[in-house]
């Protein structure tokens, strides 16, 4: 049963894995690349994405002490409190000083409470942050892979003249499909480092930036996957791999 529930769960090493042979792959087929130097640091990000999840899983000892301290101090300076209005009956002879007396007390432990709640609340508030922080640091990767592949366009190996600004196409149809098919698998890592940040700790605001992550990621893997079938579509020519070469033109030169 162990085994059954561990591969419900996303393993860190293995994406830590799959990141890393994914950099190394790209930097075979296209070194000195922009691509390579992203891959590089999702690779960087996928090593550091165990940490912080292990982090955000574990308990924080030393804040949940103090903020128990606090709590007790709170809880001990309300009893003294209470306990100092005895052998003052008489402040309570007259209705309007009674009344004073209630609504000062009700609003006594309604601040109280809420300082209370608030240091209970204080390790989530502060895991939350540092995962929307994470977050948005892999939304910011999902944009870069896309801004590498942006000027990729299938139709302008074959279709239209260029123009002194157009891209310089150094690519050949074989290179193209592998790069674009890179990016795609840059994305689903990043979707997947996200979903490792809440696996263990479902706060609501750090769930909902994962979803907007992986729909991002969606949708850019989407888009380059048209890219791919119009390749797909277009006519055979001969090709060869790309070289291994360093003097490879370097694809962001375009």
């Amino acid at each position: 049963m162990p085994h059954a529930v561990t591969r419900r769960l996303l393993d860190p090493e293995r994406i830590i894995e799959t990141s890393s042979q994914l950099q190394r792959r790209i930097a075979e087929r296209f070194p000195s690349s922009g691509l390579s130097r992203v891959a590089e640091e999702l690779h960087t990000i996928a090593r550091e994405s165990a940490i912080r999840a292990d982090e955000f899983d574990r308990p924080n000892i030393p804040l949940r002490l103090g903020i128990g301290v606090l709590v007790c101090g709170i809880i001990a300076f309300l009893i003294v409190t209470i306990k100092s209005v005895h052998g003052t009956e008489h402040l309570f002879d007259d209705m309007s000083n009674f009344v004073q007396f209630l609504e000062a007390a009700i609003g006594g432990i309604v601040f109280i409470g809420a300082a209370i709640l608030y240091l209970v609340n204080l390790e989530n508030r502060l895991k939350c942050s540092r995962a929307l922080n994470a977050i948005r640091e892999l939304r910011a990767i999902a944009h870069i892979v896309d801004m590498h592949q942006l000027t990729k366009d299938p139709e302008r190996l074959v279709h239209g003249p260029s123009t002194p600004s157009s891209p310089i196409r150094v690519m050949t149809p074989f290179q193209l499909s592998r790069y674009l098919d890179y990016c795609i698998e840059m994305l689903a890592v990043t979707g997947k480092i996200a979903a490792l940040y809440v696996q263990n700790f479902p706060d609501r605001e750090a769930l909902a930036a994962v979803e907007q992550v992986e729909t991002l990621t969606t949708g850019l893997s989407r888009s380059i996957w048209q890219k791919m079938m119009i390749l797909g579509q277009m006519p055979a020519a001969p090709d060869e791999p790309a070289p291994l070469a360093t003097n490879l033109p370097d694809p962001e030169s375009e």
